[in-house]
């Protein structure tokens, strides 16, 4: 059985899972997910609804995306492929890290994973060509529960590497700030997140 290292990060309930990767003359073998190790970190296994892959051009930013809760969206989210920058923000009100973010560099070959709690919004930036994300989602896409937040909101203040020009889909360009967010009432509670899972 493969080994995995577990660490929290800023955001409440949200882990950074690395496994570790096999290589030999042949390739490699690598296992992004494990459930002891989730188990044990987060307390139940993962419930998968939905996978999900994306390819992104070197510079596209995807996010930062949430699920209206309920019902909600958890995501467990590794990269296959080229390298990116994934970001955590909380969005839960009432979160006793509300507004706060985190980010973990993944891909080039270490197969770390993410793990995204309902009402937690996820984000990346893809650092090459051809980078490949994909996502173990605990529901099924419904387009009208989709939300998001600027992923350029100026108050976050996310990392994103300033030498890559930002590409983003018409609906992220169009998203709300965080504060027009949760003055909008957009932005999911705390408590119906951690009671929902």
């Amino acid at each position: 059985m493969s080994g995995v290292q577990v660490r929290e990060l800023a955001v409440a309930g949200t882990f950074e899972f690395t496994p570790d990767v096999h290589p030999d003359p042949r390739g490699l073998f690598v296992a992004p997910y494990q459930e002891p190790a989730f188990v044990a970190a987060v307390g139940r296994p993962f419930s998968t609804a939905q996978s999900s892959y994306s390819r992104s051009a070197r510079g596209t930013i995807r996010g930062l995306h949430f699920t209206r809760t309920p019902p909600g969206q958890s995501k467990y989210v590794y990269c296959a492929g080229g390298r990116a920058l994934d970001v955590v923000l909380d969005t839960r009100v009432g979160s006793p890290t509300f507004g706060k973010w985190d980010f973990v560099e993944l891909g080039g070959g270490s197969f770390q994973a993410v793990y995204f709690p309902l009402g937690v919004s996820h984000g990346f930036v893809a650092l090459e060509d051809d980078t490949v994300m994909v996502y173990m989602v605990s529901s099924s896409y419904v387009a009208e529960l989709e939300m998001a937040v600027h992923p350029l909101d100026p108050e976050l203040a996310l990392p994103w590497p300033r030498d890559v020009a930002p590409i983003l889909s018409p609906r992220d360009q169009a998203a709300p700030t965080l504060a027009e967010a949760l003055a909008a009432g957009l932005l999911p509670r705390y408590e119906d997140c951690a009671g929902a899972e």
